[in-house]
């Protein structure tokens, strides 16, 4: 029989209930429906002084132990996240004594095997130096936040969630079960995993390469700005030249300016920004017609199958015929 695998769950006051919630339903389920040897996993929550918090739609969670009991001998321990709403501004919690603590953790030997965040939880991984050179998601939302403050991080706003190397983070709320079932089937086999998104009726397997939500729309518009109108030009003419060169002459301003204001505005450079609506546009196609990759490749702008090949390989790790087999 397999040793049980040990999750915790890291929550402070505030904190999105189904950050912390879903992740460990999906263990929890995983761990009863999976016999034949496998002991499965133990989910325990850990806060701050080991104290009950509020979460944010006013339930409380009960703690197992405080967070300076988490040990080294953690299989996988999660980041729940939160967001704080007020008019139109959508901001990431930045719980001091979590950041606090990731910065020690960090240091530890031996530390957790694997770390991941849920949603807005990338920000208190990031803000701990967890992230430094690495690449990852977090919700749509917030994502420009995420790379603005971590020049470091490399950020894609698009994927469900991310992997790199042992640390995970994935996009809003929901994905968080999406990112748990993804490591019972690393952990246990994909078995485990399908027999586990039938109990809980879930997707059995919405993997990291479906995108979060529309690259467009992945950054909030504000009234009057023009680069909004030109990120909406863009989306309506992938055809044509749309390198930094051409889109800072259409703005009249210098290449260097433009591409700093772009990346200030948006989270990502120019040239990521295009290539990602882009592929948002060969994804729809693939999804959605029976057009041939010449075709597809040349409609979103692409221009060639090689370059349609690369960019699915780069940015979402499938090729374009697995990503119709699997999403169409």
């Amino acid at each position: 029989m397999l040793p049980p695998h040990r999750v915790v769950i890291a929550a402070f006051p505030g904190v999105e209930l189904l950050d912390v919630t879903g992740p460990a339903e999906v263990f929890s389920v995983a761990a009863r429906v999976g016999g034949n040897g496998r002991s499965g996993y133990t989910v325990r929550i850990a806060t701050a002084d080991g104290e009950p918090v509020a979460t944010s739609s006013g339930i409380r969670l009960l703690a197992d132990l405080t967070l300076d009991e988490v040990i080294g001998d953690v299989d996988t321990l999660l980041v729940a996240g939160a967001v704080h709403v007020e008019g139109h501004q959508v901001e990431p919690v930045l719980d001091r004594g979590i950041i606090d603590w990731l910065d020690r953790l960090r240091e530890a030997e031996p530390g957790p095997h694997r770390i991941g965040s849920v949603c807005a939880g990338a920000h208190l991984l990031a803000a701990a130096g967890l992230l430094d050179g690495l690449s990852a998601t977090t919700h749509w939302v917030t994502a420009a936040r995420l790379a603005a403050d971590h020049p470091r991080v490399s950020v894609d706003p698009d994927p469900i969630f991310i992997r790199a190397g042992r640390l995970w983070t994935c996009a809003g709320i929901t994905s968080g079960m999406d990112m748990a079932l993804a490591m019972v089937a690393e952990d246990r086999g994909p078995e485990l995993a399908l027999a586990t998104a039938r109990m809980m009726v879930m997707y059995v397997k919405r993997a990291g390469g479906q995108s979060q939500f529309s690259v467009p729309l992945a950054v909030p518009a504000a009234p009057g700005d023009r680069f909004d109108d030109l990120r909406t030009w863009i989306g309506e003419h992938l055809t044509e030249d749309l390198s930094a060169d051409a889109l800072a002459t259409r703005l009249h301003l210098s290449v260097r300016h433009f591409s700093r204001l772009f990346r200030r505005r948006t989270g990502t450079t120019p040239a990521a920004y295009v290539e990602s609506v882009r592929l948002e546009e060969a994804r729809r196609l693939l999804q959605d017609g029976d057009h041939g990759l010449p075709e597809i490749a040349a409609v979103s702008g692409l221009g060639s199958v090689e370059s349609l090949h690369r960019s699915f390989r780069r940015r979402l790790g499938t090729t374009p015929a697995e990503y119709r087999r699997r999403f169409r």
